[in-house]
Order: C-alpha cells, then structure tokens, then sequence
C-alpha cells in the first residue's frame, strides 16, 4: 500500500491496487473536520474520479471516533484557523468543503464507509454520500445539529429521507438523538455490523468483490443510483438508464465478460 503525495497531517491518502483507501487522522480531537482534512478529502475524491486504475474508495478514521463533525470549541470562539493552501483551494473552488463531505460533486465510483465509535453530526452527513457502510457494534450515529441550535447543512434533510424510511429521517433530524449500531442496522442506514477493529477489514471485502467486476459496468451502475431518483418517473428513469447501458454493452470488458463466462474463466477486465 502506497501513500499518496495528496495527503495532509489529517487526512492520510493511500492506494491499494485499484482501491483509495482515505482515512481522517485527527484522533486527538475526535476526528472533527479542520481545513487539513477537508482539503485531503477533496483531493482524494478529485483523483478517485479522474484516475482510471482507481475503481472505488474506503473511507475510515484512525482513533476510537469515528468524526465528531464540526469543531464546535473552535467554531463557538472563532479560533479554527485554515491553511494557507485550503484557504487558495477555495478561492478557486468556493464549494471545496461541500465536495470533501460528500455533498457537492461525489465521484462517480462506489465509496464504502468504515465507522468506529462515533459518527456524530458531519460524522452521519458525511455517512449518506457513501454508497456500502460497515459499522463496528460500537459504532453511534446521529445527526444533532438540532441539539446545539444548528441546521444539518451537508445535506441530510434532503437525502436521509430517500435512504430510509421518511419518519425515520424524521425522528433522527428532529430528535438529534443517537442512534445505536443495531437500530442503524434495522434502520437501513448501515448494510453490516462487525465486531470492533474489524470495519477495514470488512469493507477491503467489499472493495475486493466491487474489483472483480467491470470498472466501466460499475461505474455506470453507481451514476444510475445517484442520479436516478425517484422523483423521476419511471419512463424517463428507464430512458436515462438506457443511454449509460449503450456504452457499457459496446465495451471491450463486455465482450470478455461473456467470453470468459463461455470459457468458465475469470474475466480479465481493463476498463475498455
């Protein structure tokens, strides 16, 4: 596994194989967002998209939290000071927060989430720009903006309810409370519950069985979950769904996949 020159002192960057392995590195502080580590987000996010030998991402987090969201002793007094280098990213790009959290311009590859102990606040926002979620059975999420006089603004009063039931998103958004491992298992908010330490390992899982597959099948598969919401008609869903088929069943990867299925053999695909 390669660390990657993207890095920053809280956010660490790592390749493996076809996987970006992004890890928040603030343990000391409970792994709440500070400009280092929105920066390291947004560049591990820009080169997952761009990067053709990058088929999908795990995002997990050093330390017994998982992210406690904003710094709310910094924000309370106005002390969070950002990086020089941050700071030119976003005169450049004003949304590059929104898209290191998952909110604005997600790449267009399946993320899988790692969570141990706590993901509070930004920490559960962060959770719904993810596609595949392993959760330690320590793992308590909750978005309690709520509680301190605060609005969800990375998007969950949009998107929760469209991942789970709407009085369930409800009660979250609402209550601000907690919510156990097991109770986001019944929920629908998390796909798998695995014992403590054990969520990296669970999601290389995932990633590995994502890899075997068509990058470009995957891909256009990930755009139609996104962007193919229910607001759509059937008929018009259907008819974009068609037009990311075209493509995929056009490739060389399709023709092997077929051939190799002949032949009783692992396809060897090359995202062409």
């Amino acid at each position: 596994m390669t660390e990657l020159d993207i890095s920053t002192r809280n956010c660490i960057v790592e390749q493996d194989g076809h996987v970006l392995i992004v890890t928040l590195n603030r343990p000391e502080a409970k792994n709440a967002f500070s400009p280092e580590m929105l920066l390291g987000m947004y560049r591990a996010w820009r080169r997952l998209e761009d990067d053709d030998e990058l088929y999908c991402a795990i995002l997990t987090a050093n330390g017994d939290t998982f992210c406690a969201g904003m710094d709310l002793k910094a924000g309370a007094e106005g002390q969070q000071r950002s990086t020089e280098e941050f700071m030119q990213v976003m005169a450049e790009v004003p949304n590059v927060h929104w898209q290191a959290l998952l909110r604005d311009n997600r790449p267009n590859k399946p993320l899988i989430l790692a969570v141990e102990g706590y993901a509070l606040a930004g920490g559960t926002e962060i959770l719904q720009g993810t596609d595949i979620r392993v959760a330690a059975e320590n793992a308590v999420f909750g978005i309690t903006e709520v509680a301190r006089g605060l609005y969800p603004m990375s998007g969950s009063t949009v998107r929760l309810r469209r991942q789970i039931p709407y009085c369930l998103a409800a009660e979250m958004l609402l209550c601000g409370e907690h919510v156990d491992a097991r109770r986001a298992l019944e929920m629908g908010l998390v796909n798998r519950i695995v014992p403590p330490g054990q969520t990296l390992a669970a999601a290389r899982e995932y990633a590995a069985r994502i890899c075997a597959n068509g990058p470009l099948a995957v891909r256009a598969v990930t755009r139609s979950l996104r962007e193919h919401q229910e607001a759509m008609t059937e008929a018009d869903a259907m008819a974009a769904s068609d037009e990311l088929a075209g493509p995929v069943f056009a490739s060389s990867d399709a023709k092997e996949g077929m051939r190799a299925f002949k032949e009783k053999r692992p396809a060897v695909f090359t995202g062409k």
